[in-house]
């Protein structure tokens, strides 16, 4: 029997391979890094802004739906969408998984540390933008701004939910259990 303890991973690829997802764990940090190496290689490479633009706004657009269909799902349990009521309202869905499911801590925590960061990111571009001038470049990282903190916000409110959620079915679980006379029959 090996009793010597497990070593911590120290390389990418060995927290990659302890990942439940690794495949997925890939495609977010190649959307979510390749669209910010896109814009900055656009700007301090190429002089061509409508490459750059177009391409930029594809990775972010295939990010955003991504995250927001497959790999929240996969990596933390979560999904979120928008409905609209009869009424014409908006409405935020959320969805999360069986709260005995798994979720990896890699997985878990390379997704909310990148959810979080990558908003960061785009909005100290959009200040540089601004303070350089650059009005176009501004609209590009506008729009990173946009989809990126929908994201965030989405998850994080789907996250919140999910565990008022689980609280309050646990606590009324019990309560409802102690107060039936019947439940040491089932």
């Amino acid at each position: 029997m090996n009793t010597t303890p497990q070593a911590q991973p120290t390389t990418l690829l060995e927290r990659l391979k302890q990942s439940s997802h690794p495949i997925a764990l890939l495609f977010f940090l190649g959307f979510r890094l390749g669209s910010l190496t896109m814009y900055l290689l656009g700007v301090f490479l190429t002089g061509n802004f409508i490459l750059e633009f177009i391409v930029v706004i594809l990775l972010l657009a295939a990010d955003f739906w991504n995250v927001k269909n497959v790999l929240g799902r996969l990596l933390v349990g979560l999904r979120w969408w928008n409905e609209t009521s009869e009424e014409g309202d908006t409405v935020w869905v959320f969805e999360t998984a069986d709260p005995d499911r798994y979720i990896n801590p890699i997985d878990s925590n390379v997704f909310w540390t990148m959810m979080y960061v990558s908003p960061v990111l785009w909005i100290v571009f959009a200040i540089i933008a601004i303070l350089k001038f650059e009005f176009l470049s501004l609209i590009l990282v506008g729009i990173a701004v946009i989809l990126n903190i929908t994201n965030t916000l989405a998850f994080t409110k789907c996250d919140k939910f999910g565990k008022a959620n689980n609280l309050t079915s646990s606590i009324l679980g019990s309560a409802f259990s102690r107060m039936n006379p019947f439940a040491a029959f089932f």
